[in-house]
C-alpha cells in the first residue's frame, strides 16, 4: 500500500487520575526523522517511543507532542528533615550567645529555612505508566498512518493518470518519427533538384543521405526503454510492496534521462513540443513521488 509522508495522528488517554494527549504530525524526508517533545518525567520512554513508531512508519520528518497530567494528590509528598532543623537551631542559639541577640525563632520561621520541608514526588509505577502512554501513542500512530495511507492512495490515483498521459505522449513521438524522415527525404529531394536543375543524382546519393539523418534523429531505444521505465512505474503503484518511495524516485530519473536524450536529439518542432510537454509531466511525476513513503 502507497502511503504519503505527509500525516496527522491525535489521541487522548484519560484512565483514573492520569491523562495522556498525544499529537503527531509528518512530513516528507530522505530518511526516519523523529522529533519528540514531553516531560521531563517522561524522558526514559523515549527509546520505547522511537521504537514502538518505527513498526509503522519508515521515513519521514514526524514531530511528536506528548502531553501528561496527572490529578492525583498521592503524587507529591511533604518531607520533614528534623536532623536539619536541629542544625538550625543549634545555630540559632549558637549566634544568641555570641551576639548577644534575642532568640525569637518560631516554628513558622524554622519551617522557611531551606530543605527543611521539601517537596517530593512519589515514585510511580513505570509499566503502568508505559501501558497507559502505550495506547495514546498507538491511537495516535494509527490514525497517523490511516491520513498517509488515504493521502498515498490520492497519490497513487494522479500518478497513474500521468504515467497514462506520458505514454500517450510517448506514442507521439514514436509515431511522428518516420513522419519526420520521409520529410527530410523530401526537401532534400526538392533542394538537389533546385540546385542541380537538369542534372541527375544517383537516388543512393539521397537515400544514404537519409539514413545518416535517420540515424542522428533516430530515438527508438530511448523510446522502448522510456516506456518500460513508465511501465514499471505503473506495476510497482499498483504492487503491495512497502516503502516504494525511494524505488519510485529511482525510476523516475531515469525517466527523466531518457527524455532529455529524446529531446536532445529531436529535430522536429512538434517532436521537441511533445518531448517538452513529457518532460513537465515526467517533473510532476517526480515532485509528487518525493512525498511517498
Amino acid at each position: 500500500m502507497i502511503k504519503s509522508m505527509t500525516g496527522f495522528g491525535r489521541c487522548e488517554v484519560a484512565e483514573g487520575q492520569r491523562r495522556f494527549v498525544v499529537e503527531m504530525k509528518g512530513v516528507n524526508h530522505r530518511y526516519l526523522d523523529v522529533n519528540i517533545r514531553m516531560p521531563k518525567k517522561l524522558n526514559f520512554f523515549e527509546t520505547a517511543i522511537r521504537s514502538l513508531l518505527k513498526q509503522s512508519v519508515q521515513r519521514g520528518k514526524v514531530d511528536i507532542f506528548i502531553t501528561y497530567e496527572d490529578l492525583s494528590e498521592s503524587q507529591v509528598s511533604l518531607k520533614y528533615n528534623e536532623t536539619l532543623a536541629g542544625e538550625y537551631l543549634k545555630y540559632f542559639q549558637q549566634m544568641q550567645e555570641t551576639f548577644g541577640l534575642e532568640n525569637d525563632v518560631r516554628v513558622s520561621h524554622l519551617s522557611r529555612c531551606p530543605e527543611v520541608l521539601t517537596m517530593e514526588e512519589q515514585a510511580v509505577d513505570e509499566e503502568e505508566l508505559w501501558n497507559e502512554l502505550k495506547k495514546a501513542l498507538s491511537g495516535a500512530i494509527s490514525q497517523f498512518v490511516e491520513t498517509r495511507s488515504t493521502e498515498g492512495e490520492n497519490l497513487k490515483k494522479d500518478l497513474l493518470e500521468k504515467l497514462d498521459d506520458m505514454l500517450m505522449l510517448t506514442e507521439q513521438i514514436e509515431k511522428r518519427s518516420p513522419q519526420i524522415i520521409a520529410e527530410y527525404r523530401e526537401k532534400l529531394e526538392t533542394k538537389v533538384k533546385e540546385l542541380l536543375e537538369d542534372t541527375q543524382i544517383e537516388e543512393s546519393r539521397i537515400a544514404a543521405e537519409v539514413v545518416m539523418f535517420a540515424d542522428k534523429i533516430c530515438t527508438d531505444e530511448e523510446i522502448v526503454r522510456l516506456r518500460s521505465h513508465i511501465v514499471h512505474m505503473k506495476e510497482t503503484l499498483k504492487s503491495d510492496e512497502n516503502g516504494i518511495g525511494r524505488k519510485l524516485d529511482f525510476i523516475a530519473q531515469e525517466m527523466n534521462r531518457e527524455a532529455n536524450t529524446i529531446l536532445s536529439k529531436a529535430n522536429d518542432l512538434e517532436t521537441s513540443n511533445v518531448g517538452i510537454n513529457l518532460k513537465t509531466e515526467i517533473e510532476k511525476v517526480r515532485e509528487q513521488i518525493q512525498n511517498i513513503e
